[in-house]
């Protein structure tokens, strides 16, 4: 008699893989050029400021053992700082959590915020980690579509008016991934007064807001009202292999994470929370790094834009790459980008179909590329090679 194979959860079938990571899987050969990943370049990682933060990590004591759940207070104190000048008001140490990079954040802020049917309202196009987690959680997601001046609030205050109830709002604010906008000054106050006039939770998401390449962003969305909880990361401006996000929210969310936090790993790593803390606090050289990074991906991203506009003129629109890692490309004819890319890989050149970002279908015509990876010569080439596949 075979043994009987005991189920897995129910809430599992209605997830599925990440089509960015299952892409990725497919384009690992070398010989195709790469605008699917949403990866930093590992060639500007610090890896010998890393390796002496390592090092002075190491000869101290208790780098090798647990840490507290919330972060290793030295760090959080160094995030205090930086989130309450960023904020421009007086963060505590207790409204400052570190997480095992940013993901497990929104993760644990999905097991804290929402039950089972809750409604979560996201942007359309979305960040396909928030999907994951929020249907993970078995919420309800309604989508309120992107433009120029990032997610419309108008529509979100048009679906309030209908008498939906949002138990949280979803943004990726700065340079969005996957819509490489960013939300403008006006849509940022209107978004926090409506989450105090109806009483749900805004996760303000932003790993990208440091990486501007012309100017600045405006203010968080959270310096305007204490229902935005921020959510931030040292993977695109460090190393993703530190692990370290962070979130700033009010006490008692902090505390209810970390009730979580402690039965899904205990706390993060007091090593690598160390070397953040060492990396974080040395202002001058830090600035002198983010600058650099920016330098060299801002070059990328604007190569990358004038190689689309040159080579496909008004069959593709695409955004303008003011920051973050990201371009949004629309094929303004009848092309369906989840059909080209087989070609696309024959041609040797890889992007993600706009498809894998929609809530409930669409962006057929549309697709994702990440410039940060390669070259500005390489990305000429690898639009050269996406023009000869659509040809």
């Amino acid at each position: 008699m075979s043994p009987t194979t005991p189920p897995l959860a129910a809430k599992l079938g209605g997830l599925q893989s990440s089509a960015i990571r299952d892409l990725l899987k497919l384009t690992a050969r070398a010989e195709i050029i790469g605008l699917a990943g949403g990866l930093p370049d590992a060639e500007l990682m610090p890896r010998e400021r890393i390796a002496a933060a390592a090092d002075a990590a190491l000869s101290s004591a208790g780098c090798l053992q647990y840490t507290e759940s919330p972060g290793w207070r030295p760090l959080r104190a160094v995030l205090t700082e930086r989130e309450s000048l960023r904020l421009g008001r007086s963060v505590t140490i207790d409204e400052v959590f570190v997480t095992h990079g940013s993901q497990q954040a929104l993760s644990l802020l999905a097991e804290v915020l929402l039950d089972p049917g809750a409604l979560v309202v996201v942007e359309d196009p979305a960040y396909v980690g928030a999907l994951q987690v929020f249907r993970a959680a078995g919420a309800r997601i309604v989508a309120v579509p992107l433009d120029a001046e990032g997610m419309r609030t108008g529509a979100l205050a048009d679906l309030l008016a209908r008498g939906e109830r949002p138990a949280l709002v979803h943004t990726v604010s700065n340079f969005h991934n996957p819509g490489g906008v960013t939300m403008s000054p006006r849509r940022r106050a209107e978004l926090a007064e409506l989450a105090d006039a109806h009483g749900f939770w805004v996760i303000e998401d932003d790993p990208y807001g440091e990486l501007w390449f012309d100017n600045p962003p405006s203010a968080p969305v959270a310096t305007y009202s204490r229902n935005v909880i921020r959510l931030s990361s040292a993977s695109k401006i460090l190393a993703p292999s530190l692990r370290v996000g962070w979130m700033v929210a009010p006490d008692p969310v902090c505390r209810a994470v970390e009730l979580l936090k402690q039965g899904a790993d205990l706390c993060g790593s007091a090593l690598t929370q160390q070397i953040a803390a060492d990396l974080l606090a040395d202002e001058s050289w830090l600035s002198a790094h983010v600058d650099h990074v920016r330098t060299v991906y801002g070059e990328r991203a604007k190569s990358l834009v004038h190689a689309v506009r040159t080579r496909f003129g008004d069959r593709v629109r695409c955004t303008d790459a003011t920051g973050g890692m990201f371009v949004w490309a629309d094929f303004t004819d009848d092309t369906d980008t989840q059909a080209l890319l087989p070609c696309a890989l024959e041609a040797g050149v890889a992007y993600v179909p706009g498809s894998a970002f929609a809530v409930d279908g669409g962006y057929r015509n549309s697709m994702r590329m990440c410039f940060t990876t390669s070259d500005s010569a390489t990305l000429t080439e690898a639009v050269d090679r996406l023009a000869r596949a659509a040809q």
